[in-house]
């Protein structure tokens, strides 16, 4: 099971150890997904016990469609008690093909989830405005949230934390904002879009944070960010080196 949920109260006030991360390592992608999923569940059905809630924020990218499909699947947890937001999202229609908030409502909206979007409709156009939105939204929703599950790219980043004119401000801004616009730079090929994203304090604080990724170039590229910690020029790196609280890594080396 997640370490996180199970010694958040343990380690409150302790700097943790980036030597304590513990890797969890499958052959293949759906025997990560069956056990991410299982100890996603796990945190959500003790958040529920404990304080009559859960609340988690999941990552988009492809690793994540069969950790979600297999929780989506569980019959044990109680959804309508389960608020769940994006880590991040691009400033598109909440419809659109790119959108991470219908890749959530896809698989949870029928499950009865109370699904948070961070992208307002009306400020596709302005990121700063759009990150200000999506601070209210969360200033309605109760920190710090019980699990974060975060994901990688190729290049480092995670959630929007990419390299950028807004880098700094998302990962070293005030931390009572939970989220802000970005604008990455380079724009990413794939998805060459703004982003609203969660801030390195709001994923951060989070009970429970789980790193899901799949293949060894990612790895590689985890565990230099590692190393190199709050000097690391991927942005992982700083953001995991700011936790405090246990962090569990998944990695199926089937990419």
């Amino acid at each position: 099971m997640l370490g996180g949920f199970l010694a958040a109260d343990a380690a409150a006030g302790e700097t943790k150890s980036m030597d304590e991360i513990e890797w969890w390592e499958f052959d293949t992608a759906r025997e990560m997904a069956e056990q991410a999923a299982g100890d996603i569940g796990f945190v959500i059905e003790s958040a529920i016990e404990a304080h009559k809630g859960a609340r988690i924020a999941l990552p988009g990218g492809s690793t994540s469609d069969l950790i979600f499909a297999q929780l989506a699947r569980s019959k044990a947890i109680d959804w309508s008690k389960v608020t769940i937001m994006p880590t991040d999202d691009r400033l598109v229609p909440l419809g659109d093909p790119l959108s991470n908030y219908r890749k959530l409502e896809g698989y949870f909206a029928a499950r009865g989830a109370e699904l948070v979007s961070l992208v307002d409709e009306a400020a596709l156009g302005d990121r700063q405005e759009a990150g200000r939105l999506a601070d209210a939204r969360l200033s309605l929703v109760g920190w710090p949230l019980d699990l974060v599950c975060l994901g990688m790219g190729a290049d480092g980043h995670t959630a929007s934390l990419f390299p950028g004119p807004d880098l700094e401000r998302a990962v070293a801004g005030p931390r009572e904002r939970r989220a802000v616009g970005v604008k990455p730079d380079p724009m990413p090929e794939t998805a060459p879009v703004e982003r609203v994203t969660l801030t390195a304090p709001a994923l951060t604080s989070a009970r429970a944070i789980m790193v899901v990724i799949a293949g060894a170039q990612k790895r590689a590229m985890l565990e230099q960010a590692i190393k190199e910690g709050p000097l690391s020029s991927a942005p992982i790196g700083r953001l995991l080196a700011g936790i405090d609280s246990p962090i569990d890594i998944f990695w199926s080396a089937e990419g």
